[in-house]
């Protein structure tokens, strides 16, 4: 009987924090007002789901030779305030907003202290990885003190990554 009650415990611990991770992972992410305050497209994620099993029975689209992505505004290692106005740089592709895929184009993406996503890779929809869906060429972000990365990730209109090739990365300092 005395196994039965410590097998019943350690079930009831083991379950107990398989729902404080499940928690934890919900408090990772942004509030509706939270994604405001930082930009983020609402629309791009509400669809993020579906386009992601779309993407799964898709082809990666071709990307032009010397297509490019880049900070039109900002520097490597460039010292700014919060916040910080964000202006998008591509060449040779178009920017689309999200949600059908055409060759040749697609929409922006910033992740904030991370690097660029490897081809195909769907870009997450969290509070690191800010989706430009409607197809902005710039934004505003709030980032608090100190040295930050910041990766601009471009993506076909299912959020598939093109990859390095269409990402820049550059570190700033916020005052």
């Amino acid at each position: 009987m005395k196994k039965v009650n410590i097998i019943a415990i350690a079930l009831g611990v083991f379950l107990a924090s398989c729902g404080d991770t499940a928690k934890k992972s919900e408090e990772k992410e942004m509030s509706h007002d939270e994604m405001h305050e930082a930009g983020v497209d609402h629309d791009d994620h509400s669809d993020h789901d579906a386009m992601a099993e779309e993407a799964e029975e898709s082809e990666l689209l071709a990307i032009p030779e010397g297509a490019k992505v880049f900070f039109a505004n900002l520097k490597d290692g460039q010292t700014i305030t919060s916040p910080v106005k964000i202006e998008f740089g591509v060449e040779g592709m178009e920017v689309q907003p999200a949600g059908e895929l055409n060759e040749g184009k697609g929409h922006h993406h910033i992740i904030i202290n991370g690097g660029p996503l490897d081809r195909g890779i769907i870009v997450p929809a969290d509070s690191v990885n800010i989706h430009f869906g409607k197809g902005q060429t710039e934004t505003e972000l709030d980032l608090p003190a100190g040295k930050h990365m910041l990766t601009m990730q471009f993506a076909d209109g299912y959020h598939q990554s093109y990859g390095l090739q269409l990402s820049s990365t550059i570190s700033v300092v916020v005052e």
